[in-house]
């Protein structure tokens, strides 16, 4: 989600993020994924139950070797024999033993459970990974880049922790608070209920200080996107800043925001910091209680000296389970709120198909009609309205017409990337809804004016066409494209480990290598798109030779705005709002004295001025 500048906002800063349906997204989780882990889950609770029992236990074994301190001492002043410490030998080595067994059950819930956390978001990446080769283009039209990453990457990982985290401590969380409330209770219900009553006390506390710290973090978090996307915006424009002697003005919008964010920063933290001292206040307020009622019990013999000290060991206990289950609370919000995102993604409507057999495509010449096709990005707007047209094998086909004419359109139809609203689009007499997608394409190879290049090697480059293809194919595709001298030049030739941002490589040659990668496709059928638009002259010569070796033998359509690129077309079409206005070759549409030629005499009056 883009910041108030245009800066990037990340999920989950300062805020939790809630799910729209908390009760529905965790059944889902729970009935799609963790349910077949079910024998490890159970392992996870009975190792999490034991483990908290045994640390529980501690501190009343602890209090009995303190008594039997008490009681030695005070014996050996009384003439007795003094401290046995043959029984406090004992009971230490029971306190080692449970709280080692406790360590081992707690390592086995926690390496099992970490295990189905990483099995479970193994499985949705992969889930994903599925999905998104069968989404619609139309699904990636009505999102960012950013969304859908931020699915694939922060939601999967949110997930993945906080179920690795969430689940351990709840129920360590729950047999905590159940098991430090039975021990005390045990000790002594008189100084249970003055710990008890403390906690709503807390409670009023801790409500105060969230309510009024909650609208600061808010403030702060909207004004530390507008700080970051301030950030972002210039230093990306820094050049047009400089231009317009732009420095004084961002420089006063940013310490304006600055300050913004440090003043609300200053008093969330304040707020938030307060918390500590506060909960600790009450805490010393309830020890008091406990200490002035455990003191008054033990003159009257109710209870020991060293049940006391493991009350108080508990009550010091009992608040840590209560602040984590406050803690896990937000933490199950994010984590089914990732879980929502990331089930939104998988159930999104897949492209539908449509084949009818298996089509030998390696038999087909690249014959193309296109009969009646009417199509819209949304139901209600209709972009290609009544397109006909027979293109034949090894025909240099151009479609030309202004910015909006629909002349990509009409591309990203033939291979399937849409489906015609109504219509037909042949390819050699079969209805391209009856090839496999994957087949269909096989045909089509694509040259665009965006150039893509993955981090890898020059040869990989060129192979990513053709997987199986030999060092000496790569070669001769190479040298078809006019690419293969420059290769020569770099470091280590055809091994040179290039990518999008090398800037060792110039526009121009990225262009002539992604031909190369084409041609050694050995593709029937080319679409050229705006391919030589943002190339220099020298550069361009260069690259229209290598187009023309690719275009040899194979039916092409060409998508270009400057029109002097396509005079030797065999067939142009014109289009304009989605209809073909006019077709015909250079010279009989210039002769029609049409829209063609006000489009092609109106670029070279462009060029005069």
């Amino acid at each position: 989600m883009p910041g108030p500048m245009g800066g990037p906002m990340r999920r989950g800063q300062g805020e939790v993020q809630k799910p729209k349906d908390f009760k529905k997204t965790t059944k889902k989780l729970i009935n799609s994924y963790l349910s077949k882990y079910k024998i490890a889950i159970i392992v996870v609770i009975l190792f999490a139950i034991g483990s908290t029992i045994f640390t529980i236990v501690g501190p009343k074994i602890l209090g009995n070797a303190t008594t039997e301190i008490f009681n030695g001492i005070v014996g050996k002043i009384s003439g007795g024999n003094g401290i046995d410490f043959g029984k406090i030998g004992q009971i230490a080595l029971t306190l080692i033993g449970l709280y080692i067994i406790s360590a081992i059950f707690s390592f086995i819930q926690g390496f099992t459970m970490t295990g189905v956390a990483q099995k479970i978001t193994y499985k949705l990446r992969n889930d994903i990974a599925v999905k998104i080769n069968k989404l619609p283009m139309k699904y990636f039209d009505t999102k960012t880049h950013g969304e859908v990453l931020s699915v694939i990457t922060n939601d999967i990982d949110t997930l993945g922790m906080n179920l690795n985290q969430s689940i351990t401590q709840i129920i360590t969380s729950i047999c905590t608070i159940i098991g430090i409330l039975v021990m005390m209770f045990s000790i002594s219900w008189q100084m249970t209920l003055i710990s008890l009553i403390i906690l709503p006390v807390a409670a009023i506390f801790v409500k105060i200080i969230v309510g009024r710290s909650q609208k600061y973090f808010q403030r702060q978090q909207d004004y530390l996107g507008h700080v970051n996307g301030q950030v972002e915006e210039i230093y990306a424009g820094l050049n047009i800043v400089k231009v317009f002697n732009g420095e004084k003005k961002v420089t006063k919008q940013f310490e304006k925001a600055n300050n913004e964010l440090y003043t609300s920063a200053w008093k969330s933290q304040f707020l938030s910091g307060l918390m500590h001292p506060v909960m600790n206040f009450i805490s010393n307020i309830g020890y008091v209680g406990v200490a002035v009622a455990g003191g008054y019990l033990a003159i009257k013999g109710t209870i020991t000296v060293g049940n006391i000290q493991s009350f108080i060991q508990y009550n010091k206990q009992f608040t840590q389970p209560i602040n984590q289950i406050a803690q896990i609370s937000s933490t199950l919000q994010s984590m089914v709120a990732a879980a929502e995102r990331i089930f939104e993604f998988l159930e999104q409507p897949e492209e539908i198909d449509t084949a009818k057999g298996n089509i030998d495509t390696s038999k087909l010449k690249g014959n193309v009609e296109f009969k009646h096709v009417k199509f819209g990005y949304n139901p209600d707007v209709t972009i290609i309205k009544d397109f006909n047209s027979k293109v034949k094998e090894g025909q240099k086909i151009a479609i030309v017409g202004p910015t909006g004419a629909g002349k990509t359109t009409m591309v990203k139809l033939l291979m399937r990337f849409y489906d015609v609203t109504s219509g037909e689009i042949l390819v050699d007499g079969h209805n391209i809804k009856d090839f496999e997608r994957g087949e269909l394409r096989k045909m089509f190879g694509m040259v665009l004016q965006d150039t893509w290049l993955f981090g890898g090697t020059v040869k990989e480059n060129i192979k990513y066409s053709r997987e199986d293809a030999t060092d000496d194919e790569v070669i001769q595709a190479a040298k078809a494209a006019h690419v293969h001298h420059f290769i020569k030049t770099l470091p280590k030739g055809y091994n040179s480990v290039i990518n999008e941002e090398s800037t060792n490589i110039s526009a121009g040659q990225k262009q002539l290598l992604t031909i190369a990668r084409v041609i050694l496709a050995n593709p029937k059928i080319l679409i050229l798109d705006e391919a030589t638009s943002s190339i220099d002259t020298r550069t361009e010569i260069q690259i229209q030779d290598a187009m023309d070796n690719l275009m040899k033998g194979r039916t092409s359509f060409i998508i270009a705005h400057r029109l002097s690129t396509i005079k030797n077309a065999d067939l142009i079409l014109v289009m304009n709002h989605g209809d073909i206005v006019e077709q015909g070759t250079h010279d009989e549409l210039l002769a029609k004295n049409g829209f063609y030629a006000d489009l092609y005499n109106s670029q070279f009056e462009e060029v005069e001025e």
